[in-house]
């Protein structure tokens, strides 16, 4: 509805007239001899009052308290309130200012400058409605594009997903392990990662982070496939040949995902990257196939490297019997399986007891 009424609040009536004449060839015009009956005509009219012309001094309520009123009922930054007196009080302009008063109109009136003043600010509220009104629309637009991307980009994922989960499960099959070799890594990796999260900040792990990290932990060793079966199963210890031709899962893998993840999704495929190429990198540089050292290496590439190890150290192998939980931790605690960071070690330690109650679960 078009805003095209203007409502004046004034006791006396010759004043009322003199301000109707002013506005009434370009607007309808509404009048009131007090505030209560000014409140009563505001209401019934809301949507067609484009200005208030308001008296402070009235019978019955006066301007300061209709303006209480309409302050209760949010309605002073919808509508311009222009205050009438004959006051040159700056008590009374600062209480008008202070409740969202936009002018102050002076007692004589002068008629060109008055509907002037009311003029500019219905132009200006109704700009500024305007504008809200488009700012409304282009953030509910804006909004629905972005849940649009972001069920887009969930899709996506869970496409990236099933190919990991699909991929894993190969792997293992090749392995001759149960299949629950991945989901440990997973709840291992999310475990130390939340712990990570709460002691080191600085690594700047978020939860969202921690839940593309476990997913992406799947992918750790999905280079194995590309090793053949009389290394890969090989009851017992590998030649030097050997185990350099094991070694190459990780760059061989990482070559597999750069070719086959999405990379819409830019961080997912950085962390399964860096965890397929980094996870057997040593803090101390004596790890491989890139020799990092420290914090050169991906903080997500680090923690599945705990996992892996703890896992690899809990469960039974081709090559091996499996060690009890107790003895994989000091093993992993005292360097016996490679060097790791001593922050990402005392965070292990700390969920150690967690660590148990999930290799007995996925055992």
């Amino acid at each position: 509805m078009k805003k095209n009424t203007i409502l004046i609040v004034e006791d006396m009536e010759i004043n009322r007239e003199m301000l109707a004449e002013i506005f009434r060839d370009e607007y309808k015009i509404l009048e009131a001899e007090n505030g209560k009956e000014g409140l009563r005509l505001l209401m019934e009219n809301i949507d067609a009052v484009a200005a208030v012309l308001l008296d402070v001094v009235m019978p019955v309520m006066n301007g300061f308290e209709v303006l209480e009123q309409l302050k209760n009922q949010d309605l002073i930054p919808q509508i311009p309130i222009i205050m009438i007196t004959g006051e040159t009080s700056v008590e009374y302009e600062r209480r008008g200012y202070e409740y969202g008063v936009v002018e102050y109109i002076h007692k004589p009136y002068h008629a060109p400058v008055v509907k002037q003043m009311v003029k500019n600010n219905i132009d200006l509220y109704s700009y500024k409605t305007q504008l809200e009104s488009l700012v409304k629309t282009q953030t509910a637009e804006l909004e629905e594009q972005n849940a649009l991307l972001k069920d887009q980009a969930q899709k996506l994922r869970n496409a990236n997903d099933a190919m990991i989960e699909a991929m894993s499960n190969v792997v293992e099959f090749r392995n001759m392990e149960s299949g629950l070799h991945v989901k440990r890594i997973r709840v291992f990796t999310r475990a130390l990662a939340e712990e990570i999260e709460r002691s080191f900040p600085e690594y700047g792990l978020t939860t969202e982070k921690i839940d593309i990290i476990s997913q992406a932990a799947a992918m750790h060793d999905i280079g194995k496939i590309t090793v053949p079966d009389g290394i890969l199963l090989k009851p017992g210890r590998l030649t030097k040949e050997e185990f350099e031709v094991m070694k190459e899962h990780t760059s061989k893998g990482a070559e597999m995902i750069a070719s086959f993840v999405h990379l819409d999704d830019e961080e997912y495929f950085r962390y399964c990257y860096d965890i397929c190429r980094h996870h057997h990198e040593r803090y101390d540089g004596r790890g491989y196939p890139d020799g990092l050292k420290g914090d050169e290496i991906n903080i997500a590439a680090q923690i599945v490297s705990i996992a892996d190890v703890f896992d690899a150290l809990v469960a039974e192998r081709v090559y091996k019997k499996a060690f009890d939980k107790e003895t994989a931790y000091s093993m992993i605690l005292n360097g016996e399986c490679g060097c790791f960071s001593p922050r990402l070690l005392e965070a292990f330690l700390a969920v150690k007891e967690e660590f148990f109650s999930l290799a007995d679960n996925y055992s």
